[in-house]
């Protein structure tokens, strides 16, 4: 359910003094809450240009290398990791420096989420440049917590991933519109071919959670 909520760690604080002109210069300390550090990021990645939606929600350690990321997002959405991925933050690039990698191009090892990203951010992660999957990562949340998250954790999302190799958006929405019609000319080849069990609504949360505390 997309409107879940977790509650809060308590924050850590600091002092602020302030004085107020008729006291005489009198100072009154405050404890105001901060969040100095975060190490946890709540991040929702949806696949672009597709509905019904197909998004998940998950929670990140900071200190998460974006190549690390990456096998968190495949995991969660449910891809194969057969394929080139880069992310887009910012006017930055981050990819994986294979073969002739783009001048620009920042290798992802060398920087962790919270180098990169903050609260409110909006960030890109491109995998398989033939069928180009493009996905938005919004940043929803982050939090100091004790002790630190060591896994991360898919808490929600919605729809099942579209099968590897299945011609992008479109040839997904095809593949959609024709086992939804058992009369369709290629219900059975696409029947065949993204598998008897496949359901578009499908999301197995217990087994993706499963998958993230067997990465390393």
């Amino acid at each position: 359910m997309d409107g879940a909520t977790i509650a809060a760690p308590a924050a850590p604080f600091i002092e602020r003094r302030s004085a107020h002109p008729c006291e005489g210069g009198r100072r009154y300390a405050a404890l105001v809450p901060v969040n100095l550090n975060p190490n946890v990021f709540w991040l929702r990645i949806s696949l672009l240009d597709h509905q019904p939606a197909i998004w998940r929600r998950v929670l990140v350690p900071g200190s998460l290398r974006l190549d690390k990321l990456h096998l968190v997002f495949q995991e969660v959405m449910g891809w194969t990791n057969s394929h080139l991925h880069q992310f887009r933050i910012g006017d930055a690039l981050y990819g994986m420096h294979f073969e002739d990698w783009p001048d620009e191009e920042l290798h992802e090892v060398e920087f962790k989420l919270a180098d990169v990203a903050h609260h409110g951010d909006r960030l890109r992660y491109d995998y398989d440049f033939g069928d180009s999957w493009e996905h938005e990562v919004l940043v929803e949340r982050t939090d100091t917590i004790r002790p630190v998250l060591k896994f991360a954790v898919c808490l929600d999302g919605a729809n099942a991933c579209p099968p590897e190799d299945c011609g992008g958006t479109g040839g997904y929405a095809d593949l959609l519109e024709a086992l939804a019609n058992p009369g369709h000319e290629e219900h059975e080849h696409y029947r065949q071919w993204a598998g008897e069990g496949f359901d578009p609504e499908a999301l197995n949360l217990a087994a993706t959670n499963a998958a993230l505390q067997r990465l390393r």
